[in-house]
C-alpha cells in the first residue's frame, strides 16, 4: 500500500493547483510510501503519490496514465485479482505497459466505467482523473481497509490517505468535530463520512464518489456495497444447502482468499497470535509454501494479556519460522504518542500500541507484507457481544428468572474486572432496558451506554448542540431498508462491521499501525467471496447456541493444533492505564494532562480530569473500572491530538525532506510554459 494526496479545483476558473503543496502533502505520508514519490499536474488537478513497492517494483510508479494520458490514477492498496482482470481486458483489446495492478484500474475504468469497482478483489482507495470529461472518480474498498479523507476549502478539494497530509495546507481550519467526538465516545470511532476533525470527511467504505468540475461543489457519494444478512426464514432468497456443503464453501473460500493474497514481488509473512483466526490464516499460507512461513507475534510481560504459550504451540504445529517481540508497560507508554499521531483518532484502549511495535518488528526483519485474521469475528460471529445478545434475549422472555442471568457468568473469563463477575453485577450491567428487544440496537446498547458515560467529562462547549443519543440517532438514519427483517444475530453483526471493524479495528488498530512502519496488512477473512459465504450462513452455523464461530471450527479444525480449538476465546487486549503511572511516567503525560494544558485544549473539564488523574496515581492505574480505563485513554489521546495535529506541533516538521526521488514527474503547466 502507499499514500495518495492531491488538489482538485472545483471551479474551472480557479488558479492552477499548487504543485509544491501537493508534494508537501505526499511527503507527510512518507511512512506509507518510503520508496519515492510521483506528481502529475494540469490546470485543474495535482495528483501526488508516496510509494511502497510491492508489485512490479520497477514499473509500478504513480500517478499512472493510459497510453493517451487521458486517464490518470492515484492509488493506495492492492488489487489481488489483477492477473485475471488483465487477461479479461487483454481479450477485449487493451494493451498493457506494466505488470502492476495499478494499471488494471485505468483499463477497467475505460472498459466498464464506474461499475469497474464491482469486479475488484482487493483493498483500495483511489482517485481517478478523467482529463477529457474533467471528472474525478473516487472509490474505497468494501469494508474500508484503506483510508481516504477529503475537504473542500476556498473552491479547492484536497484529498489524502491521512488527515496530516490535508493539514499541510495552512489555510485548512484545524479543530475537533463535536459530532465526530460524540461518535468516537459512543462507538469507539466516528462513522464515515464523519471524522474527529471539523470539516474533514472520509469516503465511506464500499462507496464511490464523482466530482464533475464546473458542476459539483463537492463529491457525489454513492454506496455500492454494504453487509446484508438474512431474515432467517428457510425459504429465504439465499441458498444454504446442507451443513456439509456450507462448511465446504467456507473452506474453499478461505483457501482462495488466502492464496490470492500471497501475490507480491516481495516476501509475505503472517501474524500469529495463537488464536483461531490467525492460526487458520497461517495454516492456509503454510500449505502454499515449500519453505517455512515467517510468522510474527507480540508477547506481554503481564500474564493477564499474554498468549505466548498458545503462539508457540501453533508455531510447533505449523513449523513456521517465528519471531516475537515482548511488550511491557514501559513500551506502551513510550510509543503511545506515535500511535495517536498515526491513528489520528481518539483511542479508548492502548491495544494499538503493541501492534505498532509488532509492525516495527516485521519491517526490521525485511518484510513489507503480512496476512492477519481481522474480520473473522465479525463475519463468523466470534465476539462475546453476540453471545451477550443471545443470553439477554433469552433472559428477557422471563425477566424475573433467578437462573437465566447466571448464564452471563460464563462470559469474559479472561477479564479480571469482568462486568459479569457476580450475578447482581451482571443484572445491573445487562439488565437495563432488558425487555426492549425490538430496539434495533439491542445488542450494542450495553456497550454504547457504558462508553457514552465518558462524554459527561467533556467541556460544555464540546457538547453544545449534541443530545445524549445524537450518535445513535444518526446511525439509525443510515440503517439499510431491510435491516428490521434480519435476525438479531444479523443485526448485531451489521453493527459490529459498520462501527467497530471499519472505524477502529481496521484503522486505528490495524492499517494505520502497519503503515506507520511501511508494512502492508492483508486480510483473507475480508475477501469478497469469504464475506459473501459468511453472510449466507444460517445463524446456527455461526453461533451454535453459545459456541462462537462454529463454521470456522468445523471447516478448518483438521488444520489446527488441538489446543486452538479447545481453548476459551481470549480477544486481543493490552494494559490500559498502568503503563502511564509507573516510577518512569513519561513527561508527556503530565504535560498533556496538566490543568493549563487541558483548559487550553478546551475538550475536557479540567476539574474532572484532575480527579481521574489523581485516582490513577493513587491506584497506579490498577484495579480501575473499564469506564475509568476508557476515559483516561480517551482524554490522553485527544490531548495528544490537540498538541500534535490541531496545534500542529508535529505537522511543521513534515514539510521538508532532504532528498526527493520522483518516479513520475509530469507537469502540463510547466511543459506548456
Amino acid at each position: 500500500m502507499c499514500g495518495i494526496a492531491g488538489l482538485i479545483n472545483v471551479r474551472l476558473e480557479a488558479p492552477p493547483p499548487d504543485r509544491d503543496l501537493a508534494l508537501r502533502m505526499a511527503r507527510a505520508l512518507r511512512h506509507r510510501g518510503p520508496d519515492g514519490y510521483g506528481i502529475y499536474r494540469d490546470k485543474h488537478v495535482a495528483l501526488a503519490h508516496a510509494r511502497l513497492s510491492i508489485i512490479d517494483l520497477d514499473g509500478g510508479w504513480q500517478p499512472m496514465a493510459n497510453a493517451e494520458e487521458t486517464l490518470w490514477v492515484c492509488f493506495n492498496g492492492e488489487i489481488f485479482n489483477y492477473i485475471e482482470l488483465r487477461e479479461e481486458l487483454a481479450a477485449k483489446g487493451h494493451q498493457f505497459r506494466t505488470k502492476s495492478d495499478t494499471e488494471i484500474l485505468i483499463h477497467a475504468y475505460a472498459e466498464y466505467g464506474e461499475a469497474m469497482v464491482d469486479r475488484l478483489n482487493g483493498q483500495w482507495a483511489f482517485v481517478l482523473w478523467d482529463v477529457t470529461r474533467r471528472r474525478a472518480f473516487f472509490s474505497r474498498d468494501r469494508v474500508g481497509i484503506n483510508p481516504l479523507f477529503w475537504t473542500v476549502h476556498e473552491g479547492v478539494l484536497r484529498f489524502a490517505s491521512e488527515v496530516k497530509a490535508l493539514f499541510q495546507d495552512p489555510s485548512i481550519p484545524r479543530a475537533f468535530s463535536r459530532e465526530g467526538l460524540d461518535e468516537a465516545l459512543t462507538f469507539w470511532a466516528p462513522i464515515a463520512p464523519l471524522t474527529p476533525f471539523a470539516g474533514i470527511h472520509q469516503l465511506p467504505p464500499g462507496s464511490v464518489a464523482t466530482l464533475d468540475l464546473g458542476r459539483d461543489t463537492e463529491p457525489r457519494v454513492q454506496i455500492r456495497w454494504r453487509p446484508e444478512f438474512s431474515d432467517g426464514a428457510p425459504s429465504g432468497t439465499k441458498a444454504r444447502g446442507d451443513e456439509a456443503g456450507a462448511l465446504g464453501r467456507v473452506r474453499d473460500a478461505l483457501h482462495g482468499g488466502s492464496t490470492i493474497r500471497l501475490r507480491a514481488d516481495v516476501p509475505v509473512g503472517s501474524y500469529l497470535s495463537g488464536g483461531l483466526d490467525s492460526t487458520i490464516v497461517a495454516s492456509l499460507i503454510a500449505s502454499n509454501r515449500s519453505v517455512p512461513l515467517r510468522t510474527f507475534s507480540v508477547e506481554f510481560a503481564d500474564r493477564e494479556f499474554d498468549e505466548a504459550e498458545h503462539q508457540q504451540a501453533a508455531v510447533r504445529h505449523l513449523g513456521t519460522s517465528h519471531t516475537g517481540t515482548r511488550c511491557g508497560n514501559a513500551d506502551i507508554a513510550r510509543v503511545f504518542p506515535e500511535v495517536v499521531y498515526h491513528a489520528e483518532a481518539p483511542l479508548l484502549r492502548t491495544a494499538p500500541a503493541p501492534l505498532y511495535i509488532l509492525a516495527g518488528l516485521v519491517r526490521s526483519q525485511g518484510y513489507r507484507v503480512v496476512l492477519t485474521g481481522e474480520g473473522a469475528d465479525e463475519f463468523f460471529a466470534g465476539y462475546d457481544i453476540f453471545r451477550e445478545d443471545r443470553v439477554r434475549r433469552f433472559w428477557a422472555r422471563h425477566p424475573q428468572s433467578k437462573f437465566r442471568p447466571q448464564l452471563l457468568l460464563g462470559l469474559y473469563p479472561y477479564l479480571q474486572r469482568s462486568p459479569v463477575a457476580q450475578v447482581e453485577m451482571a443484572k445491573a450491567f445487562f439488565g437495563r432496558n432488558l425487555t426492549q428487544t425490538d430496539d434495533p440496537f439491542y445488542s450494542h446498547r450495553p456497550r454504547w451506554d457504558g462508553t457514552s458515560r465518558i462524554k459527561l467529562m467533556l467541556d460544555p462547549s464540546m457538547r453544545e448542540g449534541i443530545a445524549p443519543d445524537s450518535a445513535v440517532e444518526r446511525l439509525r438514519g443510515r440503517l439499510p431498508d431491510d435491516y428490521a427483517r434480519w435476525t438479531p444475530l444479523g443485526q448485531a453483526q451489521y453493527l459490529e462491521i459498520t462501527t467497530l471493524l471499519s472505524g477502529y479495528l481496521l484503522s486505528s488498530q490495524g492499517e494505520r499501525m502497519m503503515m506507520a512502519n511501511s508494512v502492508e496488512g492483508r486480510f483473507p477473512f475480508l475477501d469478497p467471496e469469504v464475506m459473501d459465504v459468511a453472510e449466507d450462513l444460517p445463524d446456527a452455523l455461526k453461533l451454535r447456541v453459545l459456541d462462537e464461530k462454529y463454521a470456522l471450527k468445523k471447516s478448518m479444525g483438521d488444520l489446527l493444533p488441538p489446543g486452538v480449538l479447545q481453548r476459551r476465546k481470549q480477544p486481543y487486549r493490552a494494559p490500559v492505564v498502568a503503563p502511564f503511572f509507573t516510577p518512569e511516567t513519561p513527561a508527556y503525560v503530565d504535560a498533556c494532562l496538566g490543568e493549563d494544558a487541558v483548559r487550553a485544549a478546551g475538550i475536557w473539564q479540567p476539574r474532572l480530569v484532575n480527579a481521574l488523574v489523581a485516582k490513577c496515581r493513587k491506584t497506579g492505574g490498577n484495579a480501575m473500572s473499564n469506564t475509568d480505563d476508557m476515559a483516561f485513554c480517551a482524554i490522553l489521546s485527544t490531548q495528544l491530538m490537540a498538541q500534535d495535529l490541531i496545534d500542529g506541533a508535529r505537522l511543521r516538521a513534515l514539510a521538508e525532506e532532504p532528498t526527493l526521488k520522483l518516479g513520475v514527474d509530469v507537469d502540463r503547466l510547466r511543459a506548456s510554459a
